[in-house]
């Protein structure tokens, strides 16, 4: 009887992880329609994405879709007031590789990576030898007083200077250009470059994209991202972002970024992006 027993349990062993093979097959066709990975980016926007696929969510879609077998389709659309609405809401694409975590225009998945804003100058110009963001507050009024920083309104880098008296230091740019291949990058790669503003303080992968760019010569430039700040947030997790409607798709985001975050967190290594430990609920 226990040789029985024990002959029923090999030979249906196959038959249960063939079952279980079968229900993974079927959750990923449910979820990945035509067996394509279908991803909304902007065709501008590096450092996170261009049409080329240069950019560092495009390598973390190209990424997922080699992993899961999958076709990789982009519907490209400048990130803009409507993106969602027009993408992803349209149905012409499912995925987002990269918003907020909790961004209210979609459902998001767990975070995969957290950066916070950065202070981006010349090492040879004004704000040689600072040490840290923070203590940019700390210079001599003399320096401090003629310092002309650029900001992007509506953002936690406006608001820190509006809180730390730097009103008269501040040059002042719209969130949004209404041409879509101006980008925050591009514009503080040429103000900053030509020397029309001191430093700026943008989104760390921003400001990593562009010291990058400027790595090396007397012309080389330094970041230093802020700290995690209870009265200005500088720090955020980054998800995917798709429709609420999709769970199967969640699911199926979600398994992959589980197990693949040495993956992700190796070509985020790649782009120099300025990242801090993702939080107790986002690991």
């Amino acid at each position: 009887m226990r040789r029985a027993r024990l002959l029923l349990r090999w030979v249906s062993r196959p038959v249960l992880l063939a079952a279980v093979a079968c229900g993974v097959v079927i959750g990923q066709q449910a979820a990945f329609p035509d067996a394509t990975l279908r991803v909304c980016a902007d065709p501008h926007e590096l450092p996170a994405s261009d049409q080329e696929g240069n950019g560092y969510e495009n390598k973390i879609a190209a990424a997922m879709a080699h992993d899961l077998g999958l076709k990789l389709e982009y519907t490209w659309f400048p990130q803009r007031v409507g993106f969602v609405r027009q993408t992803l809401g349209a149905h012409k694409c499912d995925v987002i590789i990269g918003v907020p975590t909790g961004y209210p225009d979609t459902a998001t998945t767990a975070p995969y990576m957290r950066s916070t804003y950065a202070l981006v100058f010349r090492a040879q110009g004004p704000l040689a030898g600072l040490r840290s963001a923070e203590s940019l507050t700390k210079l001599p009024s003399s320096k401090l007083q003629v310092l002309h920083i650029g900001v992007f309104a509506l953002t936690p880098a406006s608001n820190w200077a509006v809180m730390n008296d730097l009103t008269g230091q501040m040059v002042t740019y719209p969130p949004q250009s209404g041409d879509p291949m101006v980008t925050s990058a591009t514009i503080i790669d040429h103000d900053l470059g030509v020397g029309k503003i001191d430093a700026a303080i943008i989104w760390g992968p921003i400001a990593g994209y562009l010291v990058t760019r400027h790595a090396s010569g007397p012309d080389r430039w330094e970041a230093l991202p802020f700290k995690p700040d209870p009265s200005v947030r500088f720090d955020y997790e980054i998800s995917m972002g798709l429709r609420g409607s999709d769970t199967r798709l969640m699911k199926a985001l979600n398994g992959w970024i589980a197990g693949h975050r040495g993956e992700i967190d190796g070509i985020l290594a790649d782009y120099h992006l300025p990242l801090l430990p993702l939080t107790d609920s986002g690991r």
